[in-house]
């Protein structure tokens, strides 16, 4: 094979790994899913599957909370990973050290980081201590009990906030860092103020970076299992926690399909949505 040849083939190559595990663990499993939720036992093809999701008492109130989570989430999440990339990209002194501490819950996996969060809300976790100690409480307040479902979706927020926010820093300081600097340099020429800078400035660059971690933080939203599981149990219902207990109670892999590709198909819609709403001006222009 001539230099040239194989300068053409070599990308191809490299390439060729990573489309292959993707083909085999995700293109595969997702079409057989979807086949999964409409096929029949005799190989038919039926929506029945579709009817037992949706007939379900916790249907409705799984896809309640799973939307109220993802639009709590997702904004708390990125109003408070923009104000750490900020910090980090201000280069103030130790700002280096910031970006490792920040990055340590990247470590911990959703089930870890639920136990932690649990400890901490349960009636004989640390909160209560510390409240009872300061005379605040007489008794230990039940935060995680069926009764205030407000607080179960608050102690969700406070953990997924705490775990995953650094995946969103991540992404943004890496777009941070592409913008160039003349343009904030002549933002301070102009007077601008620093609500002006990342309003008019920062965010406008920024969409590039932001369509990338909107589409895959929404995506986990929508998956997000382990950390519920742990901090409320069956306190909350969720469409994943759904699907886990057709498949794994109820031993009904179809409905459990079902599910899976209603989730799939909303972190398609968002996908779109942030796609078309986050466009650049060239991609509007075309």
């Amino acid at each position: 094979m001539t230099r040239r040849r194989w300068q053409l083939v070599t990308p191809y190559l490299l390439l060729l790994p990573s489309t292959i595990f993707i083909l085999i663990f995700f293109a595969y499993p997702m079409v057989e899913s979807f086949a999964l939720a409409f096929r029949t036992d005799d190989g038919g093809w039926t929506l029945k599957h579709f009817e037992a999701m949706v007939t379900d008492v916790a249907f409705v109130p799984a896809v309640r909370t799973t939307l109220l989570l993802v639009v709590i989430i997702i904004p708390v999440q990125f109003v408070l990973a923009l104000i750490m990339a900020l910090l980090i990209q201000a280069k103030l002194k130790f700002s280096s050290i910031f970006l490792y501490i920040y990055s340590i819950p990247l470590g911990i996996s959703e089930l870890a980081a639920g136990i932690v969060w649990f400890a901490l809300f349960t009636e004989r976790g640390y909160l209560n201590s510390v409240l009872i100690n300061l005379g605040l409480l007489n008794t230990p307040f039940i935060f995680l009990g069926y009764q205030n479902t407000g607080w179960l979706i608050a102690a969700v927020v406070l953990a997924e906030a705490w775990r995953a926010t650094s995946i969103v820093m991540i992404i943004l300081v890496a777009g941070l860092q592409s913008i160039p600097s003349e343009y904030l340099e002549a933002a301070d020429v102009f007077g601008a103020s620093l609500w002006d800078k990342v309003w008019r400035v920062i965010l406008p660059l920024l969409k590039p970076s932001l369509q990338v971690a909107l589409i895959l933080r929404t995506i986990l939203a929508f998956q997000v299992f382990a950390v519920v599981l742990a901090v409320t149990g069956r306190g909350l219902t969720l469409l994943a926690a759904e699907a886990y207990l057709w498949y794994n109670t109820y031993r009904n892999p179809n409905v459990a399909a079902a599910l899976a590709t209603l989730i799939m198909l909303l972190s398609i819609a968002s996908t779109m949505i942030y796609l078309w709403g986050l466009r650049t001006p060239e991609e509007q222009s075309i």
